[in-house]
């Protein structure tokens, strides 16, 4: 959420930022709104002095004898309490309009976010690895959709009689495989001073909030609604929504929701692995096929709670230990910093690893790595206080980041890793977590 204070004292900072982003956020409308709202606060304000003096005035009158005049000033404060009571059922409607304005406002980028339209003006960091010559070897690599059926470990057809299509079923070795993956990134990030957590798969609108999820993405988010008993003695009953969390990033940004941390415990570093649900509204047509895309999907979470003087030093590190899955699986990538137009709705700044997948011929994203600065702690209300450098408290800066999405990387291992008789060679970082499995067959 943006700061109703900095959109006011630097709308040109910040109409020119939601024009890089290519939103239509309009800073006009706050601006108009933002003012007729602190108006009807002076207004009421002004009509409440007068309100107070009136009512003091009427015991004086009262006491003098002079009842006309205390009449008066009762049907003065009687209109007066009429008119801020009008004033207020305007001034709540324009402060929830501006509320709903600030709600639906993305994060501003950060000043060394390249300015571009789409994603063909991300700019690219670096690659690592190189991308195996198939038809040197003598044989044409197979996609994983085709490969993975082939060798029964992914089954797309009994997934969707068990759910629908665009769910996937694993079994044998590709259950094992997916297992696999998962302990070891995060064996690998609790090495790297992780805290791991397990956190619930259901998440409330405040939690779906605070990471920005809401109200943006209601449409692509898996909802439940239930209904319970408020009280068991009148029977009262109310609903209740969740929500299917769509990444572990909702909940792990959220553990710290309305608190104040002290500055000495920062940073904070966690970690959780978490199944995934969206809707994908809006997708269709969009890497439908295989593992790509789907509406539930396994992932390896990374959030950090930081001071703002060294979130950005912990993005770098943060993105270093993304790769270092990918480099231990020995996956060809190439880390893309996304440009203003491409960058998510939260976001601040963002770096994008995309895994070498021969069926695509192409690099796919497998991991974001973002810096959010303050714009999910103002949503979720968090804070840190550092009694040494200032007083009070202010909002800390929140970091999030895949490392890695399962089922982009058992693409990527199927199609990267296979020989010519149609076999799939298991990486050797994950052959203790497989019981020494070196061989799909």
């Amino acid at each position: 959420m943006l700061d109703a204070r900095f959109v006011r004292e630097n709308f040109d900072a910040v109409r020119a930022a939601m024009v890089a982003r290519g939103t239509s956020w309009d800073v006009d409308d706050f601006l108009e709104l933002d003012e007729r709202r602190r108006a009807l606060i002076a207004e009421v304000e002004g009509l409440q002095a007068r309100r107070n003096a009136a009512s003091k005035q009427i015991g004086a009158l009262m006491k003098d004898g002079k009842r006309d005049e205390a009449e008066t000033a009762k049907a003065e404060v009687a209109q007066l309490k009429g008119d801020i009571a009008a004033i207020e059922v305007e001034k709540s409607d324009i402060g929830n309009q501006v509320a709903e304005l600030l709600n639906t406002a993305p994060n501003l980028p950060d000043a060394s976010v390249p300015v571009g339209v789409n994603e063909e003006s991300n700019v690219e960091h670096k690659r690592w690895g190189t991308p195996r010559d198939f038809t040197a070897e003598g044989f044409e690599p197979q996609a994983h959709w085709d490969l993975g059926p082939a060798l029964d470990i992914i089954d797309f057809e009994r997934a969707v009689k068990l759910a629908e299509s665009r769910f996937v079923l694993l079994g044998g070795a590709g259950a094992q495989l997916t297992r696999a993956l998962i302990n070891f990134m995060l064996d690998l990030h609790l090495d790297a001073d992780y805290k791991e957590w397990w956190t619930p798969v259901l998440a409330n609108t405040n939690a779906l909030f605070g990471a920005g999820q809401l109200p943006k993405f209601e449409d692509d988010l898996y909802k439940t609604q239930t209904e319970s008993k408020a009280n068991e003695s009148d029977g009262e009953v109310t609903a209740r929504k969740l929500y299917l969390t769509p990444t572990a990033e909702v909940t792990l940004t959220n553990i710290h929701q309305n608190e104040v941390l002290e500055a000495k415990t920062l940073p904070r570093y966690y970690t959780a692995y978490a199944p995934c649900f969206r809707e994908e509204a809006g997708s269709a047509g969009r890497d439908t096929r295989g593992m790509i895309r789907v509406h539930q999907f396994d992932k390896v979470e990374l959030v950090k709670f930081a001071t703002p003087e060294t979130s950005f030093d912990e993005l770098e590190k943060m993105t270093i230990q993304a790769e270092r899955v990918l480099e231990l699986l020995e996956l060809p990538y190439r880390r893309i910093e996304l440009c203003t137009g491409d960058l998510g709705f939260a976001a601040a700044k963002t770096y994008d690893l995309e895994v070498w997948l021969p069926s695509y011929n192409d690099y796919k994203e497998i991991s974001s790595c973002s810096n959010c600065i303050d714009f999910q702690a103002r949503r979720a209300k968090i804070k840190y206080r550092d009694p040494e450098t200032f007083k009070g408290s202010r909002h800390l800066h929140t970091l999030n980041g895949s490392a890695l999405a399962v089922g982009r990387c058992i693409a990527a291992i199927i199609e990267n890793c296979q020989n010519a008789d149609g076999t799939v060679t298991v990486p050797e970082v994950l052959r203790p977590y497989m019981r020494g499995l070196e061989i799909i067959r």
